[in-house]
């Protein structure tokens, strides 16, 4: 196991209690940056499983193919939520702001972009202000509900995320204490770096669409997401968006949830990664299933062997 050097606390405290609690010959913690990273990838492995962004598991992956060596790739990536009019707004705004601002958006399911009818795009962010309110109080800073950028760095990139916006929600920060509040964004320019890369974090753009057409359309003409989220009554609607894009793994009139069931293997598709893991699947990809086919000895028919003669032809024909 290699953890995020990013979180090094967290880090330190896996080195620490896995050998303590885990068989110390089967499982052992690296910890480090880049060059303890480089180095497990000189080794030849058995299969490699990776978590984080498209730029290490490219890396990961050519490694990898040194070695012809199976990789496991969890990539994350810009996972939006589809809003129809037909939704019940109240529910769906609680849910998408539980989704989006649990860790301070710091998850890799985390909704990155909702594309919401124009017909009901007020009411939407007037019922995602009400949930902040109700989950976090009017000062989320002293809610102990809330969490922190990882590191000075995300925090340096988030606010540069919001630079020449104007929040219709939140949009407070203190450098101090890597706080940014719940923040959302309305008419945002499509052509932002807001909209041009995975988050990561507690800002929430709202775009509007015309018709579930659009919304689809946007979805499709983006790379394939590790989550998708519809919310709608309609359960047309709902069979249009599921059976017209592709992504990693969907849940209805909810967020993230999908991840939780261990019936149901996890990972992305596309740009957002490669196999699928949780439960059973999670086992499996760590398998190699070895056919193995044992013969009899008391009979050793000979008409499979050579030469294959008129006879054995005909008999052949007959059996298959």
């Amino acid at each position: 196991m290699k953890p995020s050097e990013v979180s090094a606390a967290t880090s330190a405290l896996l080195g620490e209690l896995v050998p303590k609690y885990m068989d110390p010959s089967a499982v052992a913690i690296v910890e480090g940056g880049i060059p303890e990273t480089t180095d497990l990838l000189e080794q030849r492995f058995d299969h490699i499983f990776y978590t984080g962004n498209g730029t290490v598991g490219r890396v990961v992956m050519t490694a990898a193919v040194k070695n012809l060596t199976p990789v496991t790739l969890e990539l994350g990536g810009k996972s939006p939520v589809i809003v129809d009019s037909s939704a019940n707004l109240k529910v769906s705004a609680h849910r998408i702001a539980w989704g989006k601002w649990l860790n301070a958006g710091q998850t890799c399911v985390a909704p990155d972009y909702v594309l919401v009818d124009e017909k009901v795009r007020d009411a939407f962010v007037e019922e995602l202000g009400k949930a902040i309110g109700e989950f976090y109080g009017e000062n989320p800073q002293a809610s102990e509900s809330y969490a922190r950028i990882v590191s000075p760095r995300h925090f340096d990139r988030l606010k540069g995320l919001l630079r020449g916006t104007t929040p219709a929600i939140g949009g407070v920060s203190d450098e101090g204490t890597r706080y940014i509040s719940p923040t959302v964004l309305v008419d945002v320019d499509l052509e932002s770096q807001v909209m041009n890369e995975e988050i990561f974090g507690p800002i929430l753009p709202v775009i509007s669409v015309s018709s579930t057409d659009d919304a689809i359309s946007y979805v499709n003409a983006h790379a394939h997401p590790l989550a998708l989220y519809v919310f709608a009554e309609n359960k047309k609607v709902v069979r249009e968006v599921l059976s017209r894009t592709t992504a990693g793994g969907v849940t209805v009139n909810g967020t993230i949830l999908h991840l939780t069931n261990p019936n149901l293997p996890f990972g992305g598709i596309g740009e957002s990664g490669m196999g699928g893991y949780h439960g059973r699947a999670g086992v499996r990809i760590f398998q190699h299933m070895k056919p193995v086919l044992t013969r009899g000895t008391k009979l050793d028919p000979s008409l499979t062997y050579p030469p294959y003669t008129a006879r054995k032809e005909k008999i052949f024909r007959k059996v298959l």
